[in-house]
């Protein structure tokens, strides 16, 4: 079997909406949408790996919440474990640091954005029970 890319990101919620982050051009899946954060390094937790993620990637220190959904998905180059936990954010401004952009959409503005294959059981969720925490 594959070697599993463990992967955290963030459900960061703003109200009623939710933070998408647009992959940089050159990255595999360049320009799809995601949620923020990414591969965590030996010996980090999820939540350790997610801090650190969302510091370097977006300028700001998030708490982290519950996990939401947890999903493995095979890419034609990587299998990633991917675990999504709510977040919110409790210390700096948003800035898109390695994305390409950055968007807060409502559960009915989806489908208007390109997400990673990866995402598509979490939008779901979030389209079908919205947010849990906070």
């Amino acid at each position: 079997m594959d070697r599993v890319t463990q992967v955290s990101a963030a459900l960061i919620w703003e109200g009623d909406r939710f933070l998408a982050c647009q992959r940089p051009a050159h990255k595999a899946r360049g320009l799809l949408w995601e949620f923020p954060g990414g591969k965590r390094e030996p010996g980090e937790t999820g939540e350790q790996a997610l801090i650190r993620e969302c510091q370097e990637e977006l300028a700001v220190t998030v708490e982290v919440g519950p996990v939401y959904a947890q999903v493995l998905h095979r890419y034609p180059d990587l299998t990633v474990e991917l675990t999504v936990y709510e977040a919110v954010i409790r210390e700096g401004k948003l800035t898109a640091l390695e994305h390409n952009d950055l968007r807060f959409l409502t559960p009915a503005e989806i489908d208007q954005l390109s997400f990673c294959p990866a995402d598509t059981s979490i939008l779901e969720k979030i389209q079908k029970v919205g947010r849990l925490w906070y």
